[in-house]
C-alpha cells in the first residue's frame, strides 16, 4: 500500500530501511538475532520491489557500497592471525568445514546433473556456481560467536563458536570462493562456445531495439519502467526515448520535448540503464514516429495511454491506421493506474492462432520478462494447443506461471473485466489479415476504457512480418514440430 501511494523515490528507500530495522528490533526483544528478523523482512519486500527498478539499484548500491564492506571489515579485525600458526586446531577445523562444504555442494551437483539429464558441463557450472560460501557462512558464525554460554575462571568468555571455527570460516571462504570462480568461468565459457556453434547467427538472443513515444508528462515514468522492466537483462543500450515536435518554431514545444526528455534519461539512470533521447521535428507525430523506427532499426514500440482519456477516438484512429503499419515491429499500448511494483498478478489473455504470428515468440519474451523482473504470477489464457506450447517453454524459463483453458475471446473478455486489485491485464492483439485476428477485438478499447479504467493493462501487437535483411530468423515455421519450438526457445531464452 505504501509503494501505491507514495511515488517519491527518497520516502520508498527510506521506508525499505525502516522497515528492515524495525524488524531487527522486534526479533531482538523476541530474543532472536537481529539478523534473522532483518533477513524474513527483506524476504516480504522483495517481491514488492522489482529488480530491475530504480529503488532496486539504490538498494543494491548502498548495501554493496556501504554495509557489506563494514560488516567484512569488522569481522576481519575481530581475527587474530596468530591461530593460525600457534595451533593446527584452526586448520583442523577448516578442513573440516572444507571437506564438507565443497563435498556437500560437489556431490549435490552430481545428482542433480543425473537427476535432469544436464551435461557435463552444465553440471560443473552448477558446483561452481554452488560451491561459495561466503555472506550466509560468515552471519551464521558471527552469530555463534557473539553467543556466550559462559565465563572460565579467569574470566574468559566461553563462546558457541570460537576462534578457531571464525578464523575456520575466513579459510573457508577465501577457498571456496577461488574454486567457485574458476570453475564456473572454464565451464561458463564452454558452455557459450557450445551455443554458439549451435545457433546459425552467433548470438543467443534477438536484437532488441525499444522505442518509447513520449508525449505527456504523467507518463513518462510509467512508460521508462515498462521498458526496463520488458527488456532483456543485457540491453542496457539500446533504449531511446523520443518526443515528436509538430509544431514549427514553438519554444514552448521545444522547451516541453526537453522536459519529458531529461525526465526519461534520469528515470533510467536511476535504473544503472542509458536511455537515448532523441527529438524530432515534424508536421506529424505518427509519420515522426514511424520515420525514427526506419532509422533505428526499432524492434519494439511502446505507446502510453493518458489516464483520464484512455482509448480516445484520436487514438484509436491512430493506432490502426498509423503505428500498425509497421509490420516487422512490436506494438505495446501501455495503461497505468498504480506503479509496476505493487501489480501481483498477470491475466494473459492469447488469441486462438497466435503462436502462428511472426512476432509471437518475440512478443511472448516480453511477458517472460515481465514475469521474471517483478516477481508476479503469470496467469495465461489461450487455446489448448497454445498452452501446451508455453508448457514447453515454461521449462526454460524461472517464473511462476498457471494456465487455463479459453475456450472463446468472449471467455476471456468477461475475466479481463473482473479483475481485482493489484492485477493488471495482458492482452495479445491483432491487426486485420493477421492470423489470429478476431472482429471483436475492434471492441476491446471501449470495454478497456468501460471496465478497466482504474487497472493496469498492456496490449501487445506482434509483428506480422520480419525483416527480410535482418540476420537472424525472426520466425517459426511449423509450430506444432516440438523441435522447431525448441530451437526458438534455446535462441530466445539461453
Amino acid at each position: 500500500m505504501f509503494f501505491k501511494k507514495v511515488n517519491d523515490k527518497i520516502s520508498q528507500y527510506i521506508f525499505v530501511l525502516v522497515m528492515i530495522y524495525f524488524a531487527a528490533v522486534l526479533a531482538e526483544l523476541a530474543g532472536v538475532e537481529a539478523i534473522i528478523g532483518a533477513f524474513f523482512a527483506g524476504l516480504a519486500l522483495n517481491r514488492l520491489i522489482p529488480h530491475t527498478s530504480s529503488l532496486m539499484n539504490r538498494v543494491e548500491f548502498v548495501g554493496n557500497a556501504i554495509f557489506i564492506p563494514f560488516f567484512l571489515i569488522s569481522v576481519g579485525m575481530l581475527i587474530d592471525f596468530k591461530v593460525f600458526f600457534n595451533s593446527f586446531e584452526t586448520l583442523k577445523v577448516a578442513s573440516i568445514m572444507l571437506t564438507a562444504s565443497i563435498g556437500g555442494k560437489y556431490i549435490s551437483s552430481v545428482v542433480a546433473r543425473k537427476t535432469f539429464r544436464f551435461t557435463k558441463e552444465e553440471g560443473k557450472l552448477i558446483f561452481g556456481l554452488s560451491s561459495a560460501s561466503a555472506a550466509a557462512t560468515l552471519a551464521t558464525v558471527m552469530v555463534g560467536y557473539n553467543i556466550i554460554l559462559s565465563e572460565t575462571e579467569t574470566g574468559e568468555p566461553i563462546r558457541l563458536l570460537n576462534e578457531h571455527v571464525l578464523n575456520g570460516s575466513i579459510l573457508l571462504i577465501l577457498i571456496s570462493c577461488t574454486i567457485s570462480s574458476f570453475v564456473s568461468l572454464a565451464s561458463a565459457q564452454k558452455i557459450a562456445l557450445q551455443d554458439n556453434e549451435d545457433t546459425v547467427s552467433g548470438k543467443n538472443h534477438e536484437e532488441e531495439n525499444i522505442l518509447l513515444a513520449l508525449n505527456y508528462e504523467a507518463t513518462v515514468e510509467r512508460l521508462v519502467n515498462l521498458g526496463i522492466l520488458i527488456k532483456a537483462h543485457s540491453n542496457t543500450e539500446d533504449l531511446f526515448a523520443l518526443n515528436v515536435i509538430n509544431e514549427d518554431k514553438n519554444e514552448s514545444s521545444v522547451k516541453n520535448a526537453e522536459k519529458l526528455l531529461h525526465q526519461a534519461t534520469d528515470t533510467a539512470a536511476a535504473a544503472d540503464v542509458k536511455m537515448q533521447s532523441l527529438k524530432r521535428y515534424d508536421n506529424d507525430v505518427v509519420n515522426g514516429i514511424n520515420n525514427v523506427i526506419k532509422e533505428q532499426n526499432i524492434t519494439d514500440l511502446i505507446i502510453g495511454l493518458e489516464d483520464d482519456k484512455g482509448f480516445s477516438p484520436a487514438f484509436v484512429y491512430n493506432l490502426y491506421n498509423g503505428y500498425l503499419q509497421n509490420d516487422d515491429v512490436n506494438v505495446l499500448v501501455y495503461h497505468a493506474a498504480q506503479p509496476l511494483s505493487t501489480i501481483k498478478k498477470y491475466a494473459v489473455m492469447i488469441p486462438e492462432n497466435a503462436h502462428k504470428e511472426a512476432g509471437f515468440f518475440h512478443a511472448l519474451l516480453r511477458v517472460w520478462n515481465i514475469a521474471r523482473n517483478s516477481g508476479a504470477t503469470v496467469v495465461f489464457y489461450a487455446a489448448e494447443n497454445i498452452l501446451d506450447i508455453l508448457q514447453r517453454i515454461i521449462k526454460k524459463a524461472n517464473i511462476e506461471a498457471e494456465f487455463i483453458i479459453m475456450k472463446t475471446w468472449k471467455d476471456g473478455e468477461e475475466t479481463a473485466a473482473q479483475l481485482k486489485d493489484d492485477e493488471a491485464l495482458i492482452l495479445f492483439m491483432a491487426k486485420r489479415g493477421m492470423h489470429s485476428y478476431i472482429p471483436r477485438m475492434r471492441l476491446i478499447p471501449e470495454m478497456l476504457n468501460k471496465s478497466l479504467a482504474d487497472k493496469n493493462y498492456l496490449l501487445i501487437f506482434p509483428y506480422s512480418e520480419y525483416n527480410e535483411s535482418s540476420s537472424e530468423k525472426r520466425s517459426v515455421g511449423n509450430h506444432d514440430d516440438f523441435m522447431e519450438i525448441g530451437n526458438v526457445i534455446k535462441k530466445i531464452f539461453k
